[in-house]
């Protein structure tokens, strides 16, 4: 193996659906020490110590991991979001959904 001496990329978060947010998050908050960043009715971003996990309903966002990266806009345009973050979604080699996230 060999040493990589760039600055590796971050997972930011892993987003699962889930039909329904407050249930999903009565959950995780019973069974986890965890936070609430936010919360509404189609999405919901949860704190863990290493990283966050999202829960999304079906046909708002698709299942998927982020992956913050400075040059994001690489993969192309950007969509900024409401919390000033900015990213776009792109597949793997085997169609899982990635998200590029540019903080």
């Amino acid at each position: 193996m060999t040493e990589n001496t760039e600055q590796l990329d971050a997972l930011h978060h892993v987003a699962i659906q889930v039909t329904d947010i407050q249930r999903a998050l009565d959950w995780y908050s019973s069974k986890f020490n965890i936070e609430i960043v936010y919360q509404d009715e189609t999405w919901a971003m949860l704190k863990f110590q290493n990283t966050y996990l999202a829960l999304v309903i079906p046909g708002q966002h698709p299942p998927h991991i982020a992956i913050e990266n400075e040059n994001a806009a690489d993969y192309g345009e950007l969509t900024p979001h409401r919390d000033g973050t900015a990213s776009i979604y792109i597949e793997d080699s085997e169609g899982n959904t990635i998200e590029m996230l540019k903080t």
